[in-house]
């Protein structure tokens, strides 16, 4: 019986130096990597367009969460994360911006409306239509237009 506890004893600590070991050696070859490496296989592998954080414009109206563009099955799809949240509000839409930021008061020639937010909060995705030339919008705003307001944006 002792012998058994023993052998047991023994094999579970080679198996756990093999493991430490093995993640040592894992985390010094990805330290070696250069990060710009590392950054286009995991977009690739994702098929991750562009990615960006929420920020709030108008501060009676916080927005926050990420928001991503992907291509999935020769589609584009504008997501936010589960995290998104911004203000409730009349008539908030979705846009894409040309410039990196958004002013509270958006330009008409500035911006082209997507789609009316679909909710205030949580996970959401918008198909883009094929024809947008997606490289001519730097951000994503929240944008209410009843009161030609921003509440937030995210730049890509």
């Amino acid at each position: 019986m002792l012998i058994n506890t023993l052998k047991t004893v023994s094999i579970a600590s080679v198996i756990l130096l093999n493991t430490v070991i093995g993640e040592v050696a894992l985390t010094s070859v990805a330290s070696t990597l250069p990060a710009s490496a590392a950054t286009p296989l995991i977009a690739q592998n994702n098929n991750i367009i562009a990615t960006g954080s929420f920020v709030t414009v108008e501060q009676d109206h916080p927005t926050k969460g990420m928001a991503r563009i992907v291509t999935e099955n020769g589609k584009r799809y504008l997501e936010f994360d589960g995290a998104f949240t911004t203000a409730q509000g009349p008539d908030v839409n979705v846009i894409l911006h040309r410039n990196s930021t958004i002013p509270v008061k958006p330009k008409k020639e500035e911006y082209m409306t997507l789609t009316s937010l679909q909710s205030f909060e949580g996970a959401q995705r918008y198909l883009l239509p094929d024809n947008l030339d997606i490289s001519q919008y730097k951000s994503v705003g929240i944008w209410c237009r009843k009161f030609d307001v921003t509440f937030g944006y995210a730049s890509f």
